[in-house]
């Protein structure tokens, strides 16, 4: 059988509403139902021994197994997600932007000037204001003052690059 024979395409297109029928009660997203009855198809046409009498069991068999890989592969990106975000799929998204956002303000910290960069870069290395001051050997007023302005000028950023929501 050969790709290229408008007899063979006229039988199997014969079957594809038939197949989409099928195959869309078992996939809840059209596309997905599309590309399954599609690649059945395909498959029936690049099978070299195909007996045309057994094309509709044949169109069926593959479309019903295409749907369980579908299945099957839903399932394997479902418990990947449940491993990363540790049972919580819904996390996944607002960790990423949360990590997003986090190299953003780093970025930024670093465009600051003298002690107020300092200061907010040891406190993302987790280095608490009395800690900096004692390693500075400034007061804690002073490193306090510092990491405020540092906030305040961060957050000035933020709501000129993303508008007020960071507010």
């Amino acid at each position: 059988m050969h790709l290229c024979c408008d007899s063979f395409w006229t039988e199997v297109l014969q079957h594809r509403e038939r197949l989409l029928r099928l195959v869309r009660r078992r996939l809840p997203n059209p596309h997905d139902a599309e590309d399954c009855v599609q690649e059945a198809m395909l498959r029936a046409a690049t099978h070299r021994d195909l007996d045309r009498d057994r094309l509709g069991p044949f169109l069926t068999t593959v479309a019903m197994r295409l749907c369980i890989d579908s299945y099957r592969e839903q399932e394997r990106w479902q418990r990947l997600l449940l491993r990363i975000t540790d049972g919580e799929p819904e996390m996944l998204e607002e960790a990423v932007c949360d990590q997003e956002f986090g190299r953003w303000l780093l970025r930024q910290a670093g465009q600051l000037r003298g002690r107020e960069r300092q200061v907010m870069l040891a406190r993302a290395d987790g280095i608490s204001i009395a800690e900096f001051a004692r390693i500075n050997q400034i007061s804690v007023k002073a490193a306090e003052g510092a990491f405020t302005r540092g906030r305040a000028r961060l957050r000035h950023m933020c709501t000129q690059s993303l508008g007020e929501s960071c507010g």
